[in-house]
């Protein structure tokens, strides 16, 4: 055998050797190309939740398809058509890992120092520092709504039982509003913002306010023979917000505050150990 003979059967002994290999990598269906690039069934599969309907897996693996197509188009694009100042992105990776680090390490450190625990006189002596800060935006109330089909049987009685603070009349109240209203929530005891109460009547909380009558708040949906009804058991309009209510916002701007501090140590805290250390030295111009 000539030794370019030799050559060319090792060549293809090769060839064939390395389509083996890539079958057994990837034996696997193709289900879209973008130049070399190739998306596999099994990588697919991976984004399509369980029991999802034919049409809804469609759709998914379409989506994913179209998003991985057009990622590896826009980075070929960027490749083929920047220059390569343009494509020199070492400065900005390295930026970002130094921000993702610093990051990391801040949330580890917090993460060992902070003090967790708020007391009852710190929320409250919170609430009283910081009354301008704590000014109601929109009127809050505390309610109970229900919303009954008005052909309903239990109507008249459920509407009438809504004030209900306790005992049978509750329990009766709770009982009709299961078996006959689509839906009913009790924040009797709980302030809620106004405006997301008028969601619940699909309009805005200044009309809804506008409906309140005799601590009702009564809509009534002819098309759909239905009403959408609240009794206001309190209101507040303005000043600022109970401490019931803005608890929640208030140990999460004491726990923000000792984050900060916490940072601002540790700003403090580097350099100065840096400095002496003499690792960070700050050259005065000397004129």
């Amino acid at each position: 055998m000539t030794r370019s003979c030799l050559f060319l059967t090792l060549a293809c002994i090769a060839l064939s050797a390395c389509n083996v290999i890539s079958s057994i990598v990837h034996d696997d269906q193709v289900v879209a190309r973008v130049g070399s690039e190739r998306l596999y069934r099994s990588e697919l599969d991976k984004y399509i939740p369980g029991g999802s309907s034919p049409e809804d897996s469609a759709a998914i693996a379409r989506q994913y398809i179209n998003s991985w197509a057009t990622g590896h188009l826009f980075q070929k694009t960027a490749e083929d058509r920047l220059s390569k100042e343009e494509k020199n992105v070492d400065k900005e990776l390295e930026a970002y890992r130094r921000s993702l680090l610093r990051y990391r390490y801040e949330q580890r450190y917090i993460g060992d120092r902070l003090d967790t625990l708020i007391t009852e006189a710190q929320l409250e002596e919170y609430y009283k520092a910081h009354a301008a800060a704590l000014e109601l935006p929109r009127p809050i109330l505390k309610v109970r709504f229900v919303d009954i089909m008005s052909d309903s049987p239990n109507y008249d009685e459920i509407l009438e039982k809504l004030p209900s603070e306790g005992g049978q009349d509750l329990k009766d109240l709770d009982s009709l509003a299961y078996v006959s209203a689509p839906r009913f929530f009790d924040s009797s005891d709980t302030w809620m913002d106004a405006a997301v109460l008028a969601r619940e009547f699909g309009t805005d909380y200044s009309t809804m306010l506008g409906k309140l009558k005799d601590k009702y708040i009564i809509f009534d949906y002819d098309d759909r023979g239905e009403t959408r009804a609240a009794y206001v058991f309190a209101i507040q309009y303005k000043g600022q917000a109970p401490l019931e209510y803005c608890r929640n916002t208030i140990r999460d701007n004491i726990l923000s505050e000792r984050k900060r501090t916490i940072l601002d140590n540790l700003e403090q805290d580097l350099l100065k150990n840096a400095q002496d250390k003499k690792d960070f030295i700050i050259y005065e111009n000397e004129d």
